[in-house]
């Protein structure tokens, strides 16, 4: 174990419980954002299932951490989710991380724990980061109501169904979005609302960290060359409709 996680906070293989899935968060960009908890359960884990096993080593190597690793992801699930089932049923223990945040969110992970509740088999959460969160409070737009509406769909039409129900609601609306489509995004934006103020979070957690705020077409003024690479969220203002009336 490196410097970085004493192995004193460690947890021992024995305390963690058997028989129960573990969905562990890991760091969306810098890897010093792991929790102490979360490499605890990892190193003291059977096996990790993982999205990617070769993206995971790099994390789980950082820390000295050595387990075995299988893939679990959106196009193995069918194959995946029995094995994970069975091992949990022979007291394994279990762990289950996506490439970047938390499973389930917006990552592979769903149909894992729907047939986990099938099973009636117990699982838990250790959280983590989380980038649908870091750019909501990135973005400096009102945090006390928000609609996740996960990645941008590919397709036009459903991506602009997508923004209309985002410039519609009253809270805060965080989308996922591509930066090889962001600029097409904020075109759309630019057509149903050039008002409305949004924010792109890119690189969380990175060096080249970054959070641009504006109408869409400002946005689209800034976001060229180096800034169309990397990761990114979109942020949109909601209408406040909803605290006006109640106020």
């Amino acid at each position: 174990m490196t410097d970085a996680t004493p192995p004193s906070l460690l947890l021992p293989a024995a305390d963690l419980p058997a028989g129960v899935c573990q969905l562990v968060a890991t760091p969306i960009g810098n890897l010093g954002d792991v929790g102490l908890r979360a490499l605890s359960v990892l190193a003291a884990a059977d096996i990790v299932y993982a999205e990617d096993t070769r993206h995971t080593r790099r994390l789980l190597d950082r820390y000295g951490v050595s387990v075995p690793l299988a893939s679990f992801h959106d196009h193995n699930a069918a194959r995946a989710v029995p094995a994970i089932i069975g091992r949990l049923r022979d007291g394994g223990r279990v762990a289950v991380v996506s490439d970047a945040g938390m499973p389930c969110i917006s990552d592979p992970g769903y149909a894992l724990v729907s047939a986990l509740r099938r099973e009636n088999l117990p699982y838990t959460v250790v959280p983590g980061p989380s980038s649908v969160l870091a750019a909501l409070v990135l973005s400096g737009f009102p945090t006390d109501r928000f609609l996740f509406l996960g990645f941008a769909p590919r397709k036009t039409g459903a991506r602009r169904r997508m923004l209309g129900e985002a410039l519609a609601d009253s809270g805060t609306s965080v989308i996922l979005e591509s930066c090889h489509r962001i600029r097409s995004t904020l075109e759309t934006l630019r057509e149903l609302d050039p008002l409305r103020e949004v924010a792109v979070a890119r690189e969380i957690t990175k060096i080249h960290e970054e959070t641009l705020r504006g109408n869409a077409d400002d946005l689209l003024r800034q976001l060229t060359g180096p800034r169309l690479r990397g990761e990114l969220v979109l942020v949109v203002r909601g209408t406040g409709e909803r605290r006006q009336k109640e106020t």
